[in-house]
């Protein structure tokens, strides 16, 4: 490595120390060691890095060089401080985290959630230890599967999609202990729907009991949408014992701690969000020792279900033409990119990985690691629908069932999508709930980080 160069006549400070405030124990890794992970991105070797199993966030030092590497399940920020030692660079799951620990060195002044930077997702990220200018990081994609492979038969996508979901789930079980139990945040979705089947079917194979396992759906006052679903999806595959229906009454919903929570203020990840604690709440309070949850969020962005009309910045060529538009965003070298949040779902994970961790659960989302996300990118979308909206919409449906079917041998029901936020509550509950202008949600952002912030100072 080259010796620092000078800066306006003045040497350049090496960074004087790396704070890591992750916690490992944060990481669900699948046929791969901690041991192994750390050292292929200490290493960074990309093809190393690719083969870690599961959703991760790790970061390794190697000399005067700095490597980051995560999945979408596992959030990572970096923020670089000024000392008069040297500067500190300061790594850790979540913006509150990193002012803390500036608080704890009386560096509160330098804080603003502005100047935190995300990780992106599927990318490594080198660092050089170098601190004033401050240096820019280096980003290689170290997941990018080909895309359009598979043939344009449903059956055979879905037997490989599936096959796929169910080979990460059954890492994640040997994971875990058999005798703790396992809760699905369960909706009767396409999506939730094919994580509880594929885990029935592979507790079974195991010869393992089916009692640890619960779907848990969420129902504000009364009884909504999804908890009728569910009951309904469960009472057609003879699996109705699994249901537990969690009710919660509106006054519970706090679209603000939301925000805290997540540290954003997209519309659509806040009332999510908003949801998901409230279940996650209620959960902890019945069940104080519950520990692993799993999840379907990551299914609609691998088979791109979401309805395009709704935001003018997309048309269907852009969201077939582009690879892992809903997973990425539109890349870490286009201008829309934020370096503050990354994008797509990168970014807006931490709807359901937040409030889990905030509340001491391991939620897992096997969707969203990169083997199952690999498999849906080799789906020849636009030989399957020939650019049409309709078609495209009714493709989740198909390819998951199929595959559920030739996996399990169940017949899995498939109900139209419904976002999670819309389904546990009835419209009118929501619309009391919910800001109907964007601008209240930044307004509450603003409050919460960036004024406190400027008290600090």
């Amino acid at each position: 490595m080259n010796e620092p160069q000078s800066f306006q006549g003045q040497p350049q400070r090496l960074i004087d120390r790396v704070v890591n405030l992750l916690d490992p124990a944060g990481n669900i890794l699948l046929g791969t060691s901690l041991d192994e992970a750390t050292a292929s991105v200490r290493r960074g070797d990309i093809d190393a890095v690719r083969q870690i199993g599961g959703q991760f966030a790790i970061c390794e030092q190697a000399g005067k060089t700095i490597r980051m590497a995560r999945s979408i399940g596992r959030p990572m920020r970096y923020f670089l401080a000024k000392r008069a030692e040297g500067p500190a660079l300061i790594i850790a799951e979540r913006i509150d985290e990193i002012a803390e620990q500036l608080r704890k060195e009386g560096l509160s002044d330098q804080f603003n959630p502005s100047y935190t930077r995300m990780v992106p997702a599927h990318h490594l990220l080198e660092l050089q230890l170098v601190g004033c200018p401050d240096p820019n990081p280096v980003l290689t994609r170290f997941f990018a599967p080909k895309r359009n492979r598979l043939p344009a038969n449903i059956d055979q996508i879905g037997a490989n999609y599936i096959g796929r979901l169910a080979e990460v789930c059954d890492q994640w079980l040997e994971t875990i202990p058999e005798t703790e139990p396992i809760g699905v945040m369960f909706s009767g979705g396409i999506d939730s729907g094919a994580v509880l089947v594929v885990l029935d079917y592979l507790l079974r194979r195991r010869g393992q009991s089916t009692s640890r396992l619960k779907a848990f759906t969420l129902a504000v006052d009364g009884d909504p949408s999804d908890s009728v679903q569910a009951r309904e999806f469960l009472q057609k595959i003879d699996r109705e014992m699994y249901l537990e229906v969690i009710d919660v009454p509106k006054h519970e919903l706090s679209w603000q701690d939301a925000i805290r929570v997540i540290e954003d203020y997209k519309p659509l990840d806040v009332q999510s969000a908003t949801m998901g604690l409230a279940l996650l709440k209620a959960l902890r309070n019945r069940y104080p020792d519950w520990k692993h949850l799993i999840d379907g969020d990551g299914g609609d962005e691998n088979l791109k279900d979401y309805p395009i009309e709704e935001n003018p910045e997309l048309t269907i060529r852009s969201v077939l033409g582009n690879r892992m538009l809903y997973q990425e965003g539109w890349g870490v070298d286009a201008v829309k990119h934020s370096m503050v949040y990354s994008g797509g779902q990168s970014r807006g994970h931490v709807r359901t990985s937040a409030p889990a961790a905030a509340l001491g659960f391991s939620g897992f989302s096997p969707f969203a690691v990169p083997n199952v996300i690999e498999v849906a990118e080799e789906v020849p979308f636009v030989a399957l629908t020939d650019w049409d909206h309709e078609k495209l919409y009714g493709l989740k449906g198909s390819i998951v069932s199929s595959g559920v079917r030739q996996v399990t041998g169940i017949e899995m029901p498939t109900y139209p999508k419904q976002r999670f936020q819309r389904g546990a509550a009835d419209a009118a509950t929501f619309e009391s709930v919910f800001p109907k202008e964007d601008q209240e949600y930044r307004d509450e952002f603003k409050t919460k980080f960036i004024d406190e912030a400027e008290l600090l100072n």
